[in-house]
């Protein structure tokens, strides 16, 4: 399988301008091969391929000689990213799917380059960048495996650095333990042999932080180095509750998949249910009350649970380990009994399942154990 090992860079002053300089002059080629594109096939209808494109990279250098300081990979991987932003846009078209045409990329949104087979390599603690130099590097853990490509990305005012490597699957021992695990606000998971993890919410503990910061930053003028001060503490913060967040998803997932053997998700569509509310208006036009407020405080604790990045973690640690994970259907599995299956609706308010049949517990816990039922149901169905 694939796997990125990231580790952070220490580039001196003079490295940081010709890692800026080379992510400027990407970003340029993108944005002209993209309107390259679109103007031949709004003007003549001719489509243009990544082939006729790189096939121009000399004749750029000799009219562009700052480009010749930049190693010819990197500028053809940037074309393939254009490639690759129109075919899955054509991908999408064809699919019905909402298109999104490829759009230009600005400062901010065009944050990495790539060595996508030679021109880089480890040397003696730093890391060797073809025309750039030899970077410091923090190798806080081994690669593994077979490094394939070498992403140089920007983080704020920070640079990182991305090795994707082919590595062998290590297989845990079997397991005899399976889990269905409801995820939620109240708690960041609730599993089915009772246990509780509880949810950090390290947005909502940083957000008094953030919001000061935010308001130090509208106060700046334009254009000023104070305000450019004030935009880098603003990225620290939120980069600070980004790692907290992702730390904690890989230590969770990381402890679920070396217990057990089969993992049980609901197939929840995060984007969907962080949707505003839909405006309300009476016969005369005016605007109701729409629970919009409330609506958004509940939008922001699901978007900081970060739910689909840690389901995709922990399928990916569990592809490496050997173990299965299954996603059900999230309908009525916090309604329905785990005892007696009969259909006991609840409001959201309503945290405790009680049932004529006895059955007594946690909400989330009784729809975890109909997850793993579920999910059990469904792996049986495939066998069969």
């Amino acid at each position: 399988m694939v796997k990125t090992f990231k580790y952070r860079l220490y580039p001196t002053r003079k490295q940081c301008v010709a890692l800026q300089f080379t992510l400027d002059r990407n970003r340029e080629l993108y944005n002209a091969a993209l309107q390259e594109r679109r103007e031949a096939y709004r003007m003549s209808r001719v489509s243009i391929s990544y082939n006729m494109q790189s096939a121009q990279l000399p004749e750029i250098k000799e009219i562009r000689p700052e480009y010749k300081e930049i190693h010819s990979q990197i500028l053809q991987d940037t074309l393939r990213r254009v490639d690759k932003a129109f075919k899955a846009f054509f991908r999408r078209l064809k699919n019905g799917e909402k298109p999104g045409y490829p759009r230009f990329q600005s400062y901010i949104r065009y944050d990495s380059f790539c060595y996508p087979q030679v021109g880089f390599s480890i040397e003696n603690g730093n890391l060797a960048l073809s025309k750039i130099g030899h970077v410091k590097i923090k190798l806080h853990r081994p690669i593994q495996g077979t490094v394939k490509t070498c992403t140089v990305k920007r983080e704020g005012d920070r640079w990182y650095v991305c090795f994707s490597c082919e590595v062998v699957t290590e297989k845990l021992p079997l397991s005899y333990e399976d889990v269905g695990i409801d995820l939620g606000i109240a708690h960041f998971a609730a599993c089915s042999d009772g246990t509780m993890i509880d949810n950090p919410r390290h947005y909502r503990r940083a957000e008094k932080k953030l919001k000061k910061l935010q308001e130090s930053l509208s106060r700046k003028k334009r254009g000023s180095h104070r305000r450019k001060k004030s935009v880098k503490a603003v990225s620290r913060a939120h980069r600070k509750v980004r790692n907290q967040r992702k730390d904690f998803h890989h230590k969770e997932s990381r402890k679920l998949v070396n217990k057990y053997q089969v993992i049980v998700f609901e197939d929840l569509q995060a984007a969907n249910l962080s949707k505003a509310p839909k405006p309300k208006q009476d016969e005369n036009g005016k605007y109701l009350p729409n629970g919009a407020a409330a609506k958004g405080g509940l939008n922001k604790s699901i978007l900081d649970a970060g739910w689909n990045s840690f389901t995709e973690m922990v399928k990916s640690k569990a592809e490496n380990a050997g173990r299965t994970v299954l996603f059900v259907n999230p309908s009525y599995t916090s309604q329905v009994c785990s005892g007696c299956g009969q259909v006991r609706k609840k409001d959201l308010s309503e945290r405790w399942h009680s049932c004529e049949c006895g059955c007594e517990l946690d909400r989330d816990h009784n729809a975890a154990i109909n997850i793993l039922k579920l999910g059990l149901g469904q792996s049986l169905q495939a066998i069969a």
